[in-house]
């Protein structure tokens, strides 16, 4: 029996982890330019629909450690066009939430980052993802660095090679609020950790964030 107590005073129980990771905005004076197609008039979306998410996390489990990855270019220069610091804001924003932030300024970064979220023997119970993206990845920099198009992404067919599986924990709860991802991503997602990823398979819409709801789906959600 005293060995017994030795051992369980020796190993840690397990602690759930939650990665939020939230994706860049656009540039308002090139979305602009693009009519009625145009995205992200507020700067905030993504980050609003984050901390949505990081309060209903608190609700669940309010001992549950919260890793929030960000894509800080696109942060740096929807500031530098509307001429306040956005990127101090979203700090102070995980300071008050008592979250760990996580910037990350490229893919390679991003999943590290997630990989580096199952710390010891953690795992990871949860995954959201708050941006723009398609049907095969999602788009961490969109219409920032180039008009209507990306340039950093986490695409399906690198998923398995690039985040590694035993990161998240078995029936792990995984969701995309990103346009499209059902329609491919979510199945591929599945096959590369054995966990689904809930997903909608029409665009997202990002208005009902100001009421203090998550995005909502035009299409139908499945995993």
């Amino acid at each position: 029996m005293a060995l017994v107590a030795s051992f369980a005073i020796l190993v840690s129980p397990l602690q759930a982890v939650e990665v939020i990771l939230t994706g860049g905005v656009a540039l308002k004076s090139w979305e602009y330019l693009r009519g009625p197609a145009k995205h992200d008039n507020w700067w905030a979306n993504f980050v609003r629909a984050s901390t949505i998410r990081i309060q209903l996390a608190r609700q669940e489990n309010p001992a549950r450690r919260i890793v929030w990855v960000v894509y800080r270019p696109a942060y740096v220069t929807r500031s530098r066009e509307e001429g306040k610091d956005y990127v101090k804001m979203i700090r102070e924003i995980a300071d008050r939430c008592r979250v760990q932030l996580v910037y990350v300024d490229t893919a390679a970064h991003a999943y590290r980052a997630i990989n580096a979220a199952a710390r010891g023997s953690d795992r990871v119970t949860s995954f959201f993802y708050f941006g723009h993206s398609n049907a095969h990845a999602f788009m961490l920099d969109y219409s920032n660095s180039i008009i209507g198009a990306s340039k950093q992404w986490i695409h399906e067919d690198e998923l398995a090679s690039r985040i590694n599986r035993n990161v998240f924990a078995p029936g792990a709860r995984c969701e995309s609020y990103g346009c499209y991802t059902g329609q491919s991503m979510s199945a591929k997602w599945k096959s590369a950790f054995g966990v689904s990823l809930r997903g909608n398979t029409a665009s997202t819409r990002y208005q009902p964030v100001g009421e203090g709801r998550l995005p909502e789906g035009t299409g139908r959600w499945v995993q």
